[in-house]
């Protein structure tokens, strides 16, 4: 079993290394390279990018047309690919190499002593502090080529797919500088065409805001291409004549940003990274307009050529370097979740004012529990009724008492409404239960203490059996409370019970999340002092359905001890979910992210008694509740009513982008479980 293996695992290691250059001394150059590549060796790289013209240097002017120069290259090119032999990592090196009659600036692909393939610059800068085409010749047009290196023809082209025969997924293309600066870049075309890792040998001398622009190229690019985007810039050594250079490296996956290094360093450095190509390839799958838009360029994608290599990757643990975020939903960044909160309070807010406007301005009949979910939805409406100028009194808030209902959680709800404005009223369920109870023959129905789900379920439907008849009475909707955490989980009731409503504003957003929501909410102001301070006991509160009664040690019903811990759940939901994700691999990613409370980051304002740890083994058992809850209760998520998708990382919704047949089993996915990480393993 390898499954600590972060290769075995779908990932694959990816370095930006810069380094001083020594101007004109591909020897010199050579041998800085060398060792960089060695201690990428012993890091377990696969993929090892330098900048543009690192063996020779970048601004050296017409010395790159020096026949002494071009044959040290040559020369330099022998050394590494001797010494690459015995090194795990593919080599990629900027040197300039005559082709025909005229010279192309290159990236020189180098793994387990031979030469791959070779790309040429596409696109040439001769603008501004740029005079390139001084002394190369543009390589857009040489697709299909062969040049001759070490005695041997090796492909030749912008058009090179480095594809491991041995990583699947991992698929290599290189650019240089320039090419990823035009409207279409090649990287562009390369990803269409399935590379899945693209790099970029750079010189780029650095002026103010010229960094900021490189993020927004190689981000946007990696976005698009659903890949990642390996760069590297020149630095310490190049000739300052006209020009400085900071030596800046980056790997962005999808988007976002994997790893970056210290610009203007003295030294060699290298930004390591693992990219995860199960999600490369699971985003293309997903995104069909990916492959349309390759099928649009056919004719120039079709031509594309693959060179095979084997890497032989190490086994075992190597570690995992990228950040795991314990909250997939929840951004460890202040600003970034602050953004996040915005948009989340906000798309509830007006899918709910649409839809009474749609109706033609109903009422709002809601149940509020004093727990988080029921606050939460009370919040939202509040804040619509503020937005369309209707009173708040027109939110008929009903708490409904049931045999398990805490004094506390009755009390916030009671205080909260009143604060609020909204007219409330209280319902006690208990008589209804239990003569519902009685006439079903129930033992609890004659006092007996007999709480199972049939107990519980009576109290959860009578509660929306009252609801719904309270709208019709009142001319309202009934505004859903139940989260999307709980959905994907089965907890809740189905039909007349709490997985129905008229429209659930919460039924997009996950339990992890909403607790932020609310302190945003709290610190931007929407409500007073005295409603914050109710908002701030709630959100402290533990998680309960209250529907069983206390036992002799007096401790409330709790849903984490019955369904899991919500923060590994959400965790498990949205691998699942958003990448579909084997269940070993989010074993895998929930051990890095959760096996120590004191590394990484959390998010902000998240309360310091809830950092905790799970080892592997209640990683393990929670996953197989997970599963075993997810598929077991798809038919509750077929019949959902309306309510706004929220996050991106998906929806429960049968009309959304969650479609599943009610009556699959989870017996593959558990299967797989078992035979990656099995039981037996953890204990």
């Amino acid at each position: 079993m390898d499954f600590f293996s972060a290769y075995h695992q779908g990932f694959a290691r990816v370095a930006a290394c810069a380094l001083p250059v020594t101007i004109g001394d591909p020897a010199a150059n050579a041998q800085a390279i060398l060792e960089q590549a060695r201690a990428c060796d012993e890091q377990a790289v696969a993929v090892a990018v330098f900048p543009e013209l690192s063996l020779s240097g970048y601004a050296i002017d017409d010395l790159l047309m020096q026949q002494p120069l071009l044959d040290a290259v040559l020369d330099a090119i022998d050394t590494l690919v001797e010494a690459s032999a015995d090194l795990l990592p593919m080599l990629v090196v900027g040197a300039p190499l005559r082709h025909g009659s005229r010279l192309f600036n290159c990236a020189v692909v180098i793994h387990r002593g031979r030469v791959l393939g070779v790309a040429p610059k596409s696109y040439l800068p001769n603008y501004r502090e740029f005079y390139e085409k001084r002394h190369f010749a543009p390589g857009d047009d040489q697709r299909g080529q062969t040049i001759w290196l070490r005695g041997e023809p090796v492909p030749f082209g912008p058009d090179l797919l480095f594809a491991a025969s041995d990583v699947p997924g991992l698929v290599v293309h290189a650019e240089v500088c320039e090419d990823v600066w035009v409207p279409i870049p090649p990287s562009a075309e390369a990803a269409l065409a399935g590379a899945t890792v693209l790099l970029n040998l750079s010189a780029s001398p650095i002026t103010v805001g010229r960094a900021e622009d490189r993020h927004l190229m190689c981000r946007s690019l990696s976005a698009r291409g659903n890949a990642a985007y390996v760069y590297t810039a020149a630095g310490q050594g190049e000739s300052t004549t006209d020009l400085s250079w900071d030596g800046m490296t980056m790997v962005y996956e999808c988007g976002g940003l994997l790893a970056e290094g210290d610009r203007f360093s003295a030294e060699p450095l290298t930004s390591v990274a693992d990219v995860d190509l199960d999600r490369l390839v699971q985003e293309r799958i997903r995104q069909g307009s990916f492959d349309d838009n390759r099928r649009t360029f056919a004719d120039r994608i079709d031509e594309f050529r693959s060179v095979a290599f084997e890497l032989a990757p190490p086994s075992g643990d190597v570690g995992l370097r990228r950040s795991i975020d314990r909250f997939p939903f929840v951004p460890d960044d202040p600003a970034r979740l602050a953004q996040d909160c915005y948009e989340a309070y906000n798309i509830q807010v007006h899918g709910l004012e649409q839809r009474m406007r749609a109706i033609g301005e109903p009422k709002l009949v809601i149940g509020v529990s004093g727990g988080l979910d029921s606050t939460h939805a009370l919040i939202v409406a509040a804040r619509a009724m503020d937005r369309l100028g209707r009173p708040r009194s027109d939110i008929l808030a009903y708490t409904m008492p049931g045999f398990a209902t805490s004094s506390s959680t009755k009390s916030n709800a009671q205080r909260l409404s009143e604060l609020l404005g909204v007219t409330f009223s209280e319902l006690d369920i208990r008589p209804a239960a239990t003569q519902m109870l009685a006439d079903m023959g129930h033992p609890a129905g004659q006092g007996e203490p007999v709480y199972d789900v049939t107990f519980e379920n009576v109290q959860a439907g009578l509660r929306y059996d009252y609801l719904f008849r309270l709208a019709n009475h009142h001319g309202g909707i009934v505004v859903g409370t139940g989260d999307m955490s709980e959905l994907a989980l089965g907890w809740c009731t189905y039909g007349v019970g709490d997985q129905m409503s008229h429209y659930n504003v919460n039924a997009g957003i996950p339990k992890t999340l909403i607790q932020h929501v609310i302190r945003w909410v709290i610190a931007e102001g929407f409500f007073d002092d005295a409603v914050d301070a109710v908002l701030e006991e709630i959100v402290e509160q533990e998680i309960s359905p209250e529907l069983v009664p206390s036992g002799d040690d007096a401790k409330p019903q709790s849903t984490e001890e019955k369904i899991g811990p919500y923060a590994l759940q959400d965790f498990t939901l949205f691998h699942v979910h958003r990448q579909g994700a084997r269940p070993s691999k989010i074993a895998f990613l929930a051990h890095h992210a959760w096996r120590d409370a004191e590394a990484g980051e959390w998010p902000p304002g998240y309360p310091e008694d809830r950092r905790i740890s799970y080892d592997l083994k209640e990683i393990r058992h929670w996953l197989v509740v997970f599963l075993t809850r997810f598929f077991a209760n798809q038919f509750k998520r077929s019949a959902l009513p309306n309510g706004p998708k929220v996050v991106g990382g998906g929806s429960m919704s049968p009309r959304g982008d969650w479609r599943m047949p009610s009556d699959a089993a989870a017996a593959t996915w558990l299967a797989e479980l078992d035979r990656e990480l099995p039981e037996s393993s953890v204990e």
